[in-house]
């Protein structure tokens, strides 16, 4: 089946024995539970103890078979070392998967899953064909969108995840109980007003992902990441935030 593209910066991870779902569900941000009663997709971040992002995956249940995990490749062989230290006695094993990561856009395919970000992602598909090759312009739609990326918006030890969205894109459930970085979470969502976070903004001109935004008289107000035809996703201070403003050579304006 090559119904959709290939997804070659995923890694993909079964997981096999009695304690995986219990494992995974006191470890990461989302509530991993309804995966228990049949097949389902869950996005969810695993974090430090102090709240920060560590990576952000996939959890799968396909109508037959173990649990997949499905994550970025450049984000994989640091969050199995993590996994492997937090595993102790539960009766778990994290193996490469043989199958493939598909992913599309229209009409899903038998089997596929819908991306449970947002509506506009498409759907997801785990099979034993690898899909045909990447057309999609998935920076395009995470901008339009403002959907941050692993290793692009998501930094590693930096990001925290109620200012990079994932209570809007269904990655944080407030209710499910215990798990690392649960209490500094759920004091930023209950006790803080968020004074930064990921916005979408226009851009006359160009400069490298990762640039700093500041005033025109040279105050920092934030980070310009991903950008697409004039409009791009930064991490913002709100309280700087202003119509003018420049990252490197570009200016840089709230959209």
């Amino acid at each position: 089946m090559t119904n959709g593209e290939s997804a070659p910066d995923r890694t993909l991870w079964s997981l096999t024995g009695p304690d995986a779902l219990v494992f995974l569900q006191g470890l990461v941000s989302n509530d991993l539970r309804p995966l228990e009663s049949g097949p389902g997709i869950v996005w969810a971040a695993l974090l430090t103890p102090q709240g920060k992002y560590l990576a952000d995956f996939f959890v799968v249940r396909r109508q037959e078979g173990d649990l997949l995990i499905d994550i970025a490749t450049s984000l994989a062989a640091a969050t199995l070392k993590r996994l492997s230290l937090y595993r102790l006695r539960a009766n778990v094993q994290i193996v490469p998967s043989p199958l493939h990561v598909q992913r599309g856009l229209g009409t899903a395919p038998d089997a596929a899953l819908a991306d449970p970000r947002h509506p506009a992602l498409g759907w997801r598909l785990y099979t034993e064909a690898a899909g045909h090759a990447p057309q999609i312009d998935w920076d395009a739609i995470r901008v339009s969108h403002v959907i941050p990326e692993s290793g692009i918006e998501l930094v590693p030890e930096d990001s925290y995840i109620l200012e990079h969205g994932f209570e809007r894109l269904h990655g944080v459930d407030f209710r499910k109980g215990c798990y690392v970085g649960q209490e500094v979470t759920a004091r930023m969502k209950h006790k803080t007003e968020l004074r930064k976070g990921l916005v979408q903004v226009l851009v006359d001109g160009e400069a490298p992902v990762a640039t700093q935004i500041t005033t025109p008289d040279g105050r920092p107000v934030g980070v310009l990441f991903t950008q697409h035809s004039g409009r791009a996703i930064a991490y913002l201070r709100h309280d700087r935030a202003m119509d003018e403003m420049v990252a490197g050579p570009a200016r840089v304006r709230l959209a």
